[in-house]
Formats: C-alpha cells, structure tokens, sequence
C-alpha cells in the first residue's frame, strides 16, 4: 500500500529526531520524554525538559502556509503578547527567531501551558471570554497580515470551492447540484461582506481552543488558522447554539466585548453566511485529506453518493436558515 502524502511528510520525525532538534534549538538537554499530541494538520509534541519544565514543539505541514504566513501568526501572538493578552507566544531561539526549518519543515517551539476546557461559560465566564477576544480584535485590527486567507465569499469560499471541484472527489451524479448550490448560497452572501471592516482574528475559535487555568483568566491557543475576517467570525462558534437560542449568552459577551471594543451589531446578520462558509471550509479539509491519502482521518462513507447528496441538503438547509435571519434583522440583545 502506497504511504498517504500526509505520512510521508512527517515520516522521518522519530522521537530521537524530535528531541534532537528541540535540543539544539534551546542549547538545553531534554529529559528524553517525547509524547505526540492530537493534531490533525500539523505534528506536534510535548517534550520534558531537564530542570522539570516541558514546551511544546509545533511542525507545520509542508505546503500548507508560506514562511510570511507563519510569521504573520507568530508576530500577532508577539502583539497581543506584549499587550498583556493571555496567549502562548512562541519561544525565540538566540538570534531572536522564532520560526526554524528542520529538513524543509518550518518548526516553532511554544512554552507549555496547561490548562482546562470549559465548554459551559457561567455568567461571569461569558464576559470574560467577551473582554478576551474584545483585546485580541483591538490588535487584531492595527494592521493587516501579509500571507493570510481573507475570510470572504469571493476569497476563501472561492478558494475552497475550486480545490474541491479540481479535486474530483465530487460523486459525477451530484457534481452539478453541488456546485450549483454552493454558488446559490455564495450569491445570497456575497453583499453581506460589502461593508464590513476584515481585521486578523483567530479563525477558528471554539471551546477547544480557549483554556481556563485556576487563579489565572481564559487562554487562546492555537493560532494555526489566523485569517483576516469579520469579527463576529471569533464570536458564533463559542454559542451553544443559533443566535436566537443563545441571546442571553450573547448578551452576556457582548457586554464584556464592548469593555473594550464596540461591535458592530449588524455583523451579527453574518453569524449563519459564516456557518454556511464553515460547512465548505470543512468539506474541503476532507478533500484535501481523501487527495493526500489520509482518508483513515474520515468517515467510511466520505465522498459517496449519498454524503454529498446530505452536504447539498444541509446547504439548500443553510440557505433557509440565511433568508429567516436576514427576514428577521438584527436582534435585539
């Protein structure tokens, strides 16, 4: 069986390599404890250190991100680091770089930082991550990146769409209908993003990616999908549910949020075309996993006639849901 591009990537990293590398970056003996952590892109490890510390070391897939976009997440990091915004910056090595090449792969190594998912915000917790997230958008938008996907209908919708059409992973007997749909729910979008402000926000930011430490505030990780986008795009995925069935908790937020940073209600109108965008942005991760080989990574039964027949039901769903939305106008929080 031929090895998954995605293995062959990271084929040679053998622990001995792993802590060799790490050793040599920070001129410090490791206690020879080398423990892989869930990734689904990347390769990350936790490393034990002599002296009973322990980073977190961080290679990033070949091909996936230019060295100017890295760079772009490691100097936001750098900025709200140095405004005082809890996040994990990476460690710099003597000449003051953060960013290293082992073998044709960009590496970083990152102080580790446990800490607990809270997936149930209380009321004093929803302000929290309001003010938190209000103090990542006010560095966010004091300049734009140089190399980062713009989250957008006609960027990184288009950009997904066209690799998972190029792709062929598109059953030939739905194809048409998905495309066809794809687009309907991109031109019902499309004017929505005309006059909303895209600044660099986290991207992905979900439960998972906010740690709760004891005595300490809320922690943002995982800056890997860094983009310029609207706002509101760091705001929906934390909901337990749509909007209407979460305004308490968005209330609760939005009154940390605007401590330090107004938010443009109507962005709000942009939570489900967001959720739409979402969907497709999905989809093609798989595609790109099924190209690569890394198909162990997916469900048995993505790719079949029957999986994009339900990925067009939930699109024509979605853009139901878009219309009620935009019928209904901003709420009233």
């Amino acid at each position: 069986m031929l090895e998954s591009k995605l293995q062959s990537d990271f084929e040679h990293l053998t622990p001995d390599l792993v802590l060799q590398v790490v050793e040599e970056q920070l001129g410090r003996r490791s206690s020879n404890i080398c423990r892989p952590l869930n990734s689904y892109i990347n390769r990350v490890y936790d490393i034990g250190m002599e002296g009973g510390d322990a980073v977190v070391v961080k290679f990033y897939r070949p091909g996936r991100w230019s060295r100017e976009a890295l760079h772009d997440e490691h100097d936001f990091l750098f900025e709200l680091a140095d405004a005082d915004v809890p996040v994990i910056a990476p460690l710099k090595s003597a000449d003051g770089s953060s960013l290293d090449t082992f073998r044709d792969m960009h590496f970083a190594i990152f102080p580790k930082k446990g800490g607990r998912i809270c997936d149930e915000p209380d009321d004093q917790q929803w302000k929290e991550l309001g003010r938190l997230i209000a103090r990542v958008h006010s560095v966010g938008e004091t300049r734009a990146p140089r190399d980062r996907i713009t989250m957008s209908p006609d960027n990184s919708v288009e950009t997904h769409l066209h690799f998972i059409l190029d792709a062929d992973v598109v059953s030939p007997e739905c194809r048409r209908e998905f495309e066809m749909e794809t687009r309907k729910t991109v031109d019902m979008i499309r004017p929505l993003f005309d006059e909303h402000a895209l600044i660099r926000i986290h991207g992905d930011c979900h439960h998972q990616n906010i740690i709760h430490r004891p005595g300490e505030s809320f922690y943002m990780i995982d800056f890997d999908d860094m983009a310029l986008g609207p706002a509101v795009q760091d705001v929906w995925m934390l909901l337990p549910g749509r909007l209407q069935d979460a305004r308490r908790e968005m209330s609760l937020f939005l009154e940390g949020y605007e401590t330090f940073r107004e938010l443009d209600r109507s962005e709000l109108l942009l939570i489900e075309p967001l959720r739409a965008m979402r969907y497709l942005h999905f989809t093609a991760w798989c595609a790109r996993q099924m190209t690569d080989g890394g198909f162990k990574r997916l469900s048995p039964d993505w790719g079949s006639s029957s999986f994009w027949k339900q990925e067009i039901h939930e699109f024509q769903k979605q853009q139901v849901e878009i219309k009620d939305a935009l019928d209904a106008g901003v709420p009233y929080l």
